[in-house]
Formats: C-alpha cells, sequence, structure tokens
C-alpha cells in the first residue's frame, strides 16, 4: 500500500487527521521533568503513550535530533510509534543533488513519509520521489511570517512562486506519493493551491501555537478525507503549567484530543 493508502486508513480508523509534532525540547519543560532527565526517546513514548488514539500520524522534527545521541532516539521513536500502528512523517526539509539527495533518501528506510524543499529543483526532488510506497511533501507555502519574502514573489509568468512549486508537484506526482506542506496562517492563499492542485493531500502547520485557522485546515488541506492537521508545541507542552509535573503527559494527551474535536467538526 501507498503512504497515503496507509494514512487513509489509519485517518479512519480513528476518525482523526491530527499530526503530532514530536520536537522535544528540554527548555521548554517544567522543572519537575525536565528534572526526570528523561531521555528523548523515553520523553516521546511518554508523549505517544498520551496522544496516540488521537494521533493520525507523527512528526518528529529532524532538528531535535541532529546530535550524537539524537539518531537513536529517533528509531526508538520511530519504533514506539509503529508499534502503535500510526505512521512516523520525518520533518527534514531536505534539499540537495546527485549523492546527497540519494543519500538523503535513505532515511525512508527509516520512515513512512518526509518533506523535502524544492529550491534546486527537479532532480533534487527524484530520489524521494522514487519511493513509491512512501509519502513526500514539498515545501509549498509555510505558516512562518518570513515565508513571504520569496513563496509571494511574482514571475514572469505572472503566478507566485509557491504556486510555481505546486504545479512542480502536481507533476512530479506520478507515483501517487506526493503532498504539499501548505500553512493554516495564510487561509487565503491555502484555498487558492487547493484550487490550483485538488488531487494532492496537504500537511497543514501552524494550527495550535501559531493560531492558524483550523476551519480551513480542514475544508482545504483534505482529499477524499487524507490530509494532516500538524500541533506541536500546542500538543507536547501543553503541560509545561503544571509546575508539579503530575499531569504533563496527561495534558498532551488532551490538547490532541481537543484538537482532533475541533478538526472534526470542519469534516
Amino acid at each position: 500500500m501507498s503512504f497515503f493508502e496507509r494514512l487513509g486508513e489509519r485517518i479512519s480508523d480513528i476518525d482523526s487527521v491530527v499530526s503530532v509534532g514530536l520536537d522535544p525540547d528540554p527548555a521548554r519543560l517544567p522543572d519537575s521533568v525536565a528534572d526526570a532527565d528523561l531521555p528523548r526517546w523515553a520523553f516521546n513514548r511518554r508523549i505517544i503513550d498520551a496522544t496516540h488514539e488521537y494521533a493520525a500520524c507523527y512528526k518528529p522534527n529532524a532538528a531535535f535530533y541532529e546530535d550524537s545521541d539524537g539518531w537513536r532516539a529517533l528509531r526508538e521513536t520511530v519504533a514506539y510509534a509503529h508499534g502503535k500502528d500510526v505512521p512516523v512523517l520525518l520533518d527534514a526539509k531536505r534539499g540537495d543533488i546527485g549523492n546527497t539527495a540519494r543519500q538523503y533518501a535513505s532515511v525512508l528506510d527509516d520512515v513512512d513519509a518526509i518533506t523535502i524543499n524544492p529550491y534546486l529543483g527537479g532532480d533534487s526532488v527524484q530520489p524521494f520521489l522514487n519511493r513509491e510506497d512512501c509519502g513526500v511533501f514539498v515545501l509549498c507555502r509555510t505558516s512562518n511570517p518570513g515565508g513571504a519574502d520569496l513563496q509571494d514573489l511574482t514571475l514572469d509568468s505572472g503566478e507566485t512562486v509557491y504556486e510555481r512549486v505546486a504545479t512542480l508537484a502536481d507533476a512530479w506526482n506520478t507515483n501517487d506519493n506526493v503532498g504539499l506542506v501548505v500553512g493554516a496562517t495564510a487561509p487565503e492563499e491555502l484555498e487558492e493551491i487547493r484550487e490550483q492542485v485538488p488531487d494532492l493531500p496537504f500537511l497543514v502547520p501552524g494550527v495550535g501555537a501559531q493560531g492558524g485557522d483550523e476551519a480551513a485546515a480542514v475544508e482545504h488541506g483534505l482529499v477524499d478525507g487524507v490530509g494532516l492537521v500538524n500541533s506541536s508545541r500546542g500538543i507536547i507542552f501543553a503541560g509545561e503549567d503544571h509546575a508539579d509535573g503530575s499531569d504533563y503527559f496527561a495534558a498532551a494527551g488532551q490538547s490532541a484530543k481537543q484538537l482532533r474535536n475541533a478538526l472534526n467538526q470542519h469534516r
């Protein structure tokens, strides 16, 4: 089965399109949790235990694992998520050429999907696209304010850079394994991109801590019910106000449940 077929089954089974970002940042933890000195894989396991019944997917960001112990922690996290029947999307934003691109794509031996940066063009994304069973989410219109610096520029053709990226991604989707990353913080653009590429599922970040539009994320992010709406900080740090740490992980589960319910009002 393809990634999007598996994702569709997961969404149907648990009635949720929530993607839970796994970005462990010790600086955000209350002292009671930080003092427990949990290794990242153990922290992630606690989050997964609390949230898996609401998680259509987990999305660890590679930046939080790129150190001497990090890749082991990531592999432990992926294995534990898979043990709960939840797919894993690595938010790596890779983009390079030649042997480097092929090496980056080898991480798809371990995870189910990845985010990629299309800035270097078609040959830089091809090694990822060749993995027919894996999902490839192409950065299109990101949720950060600075995304407009480049993505909103108008080309000689009259289209913006992000519109051109959407067109290219649609053309690259010969294996039905391509999606787009389109932020929920610009709902009008999200709607425009959906009209442009009606058949590509979206990964929609920016909901939660960034205040993105939940209704637009669902209305325009899904194709035949398949797509993902991500929250990272809003879920895994939902318990940071629990100074004693007693309800820290329960708060993450409650936050994931609340987001699931809020999104389902628009499905």
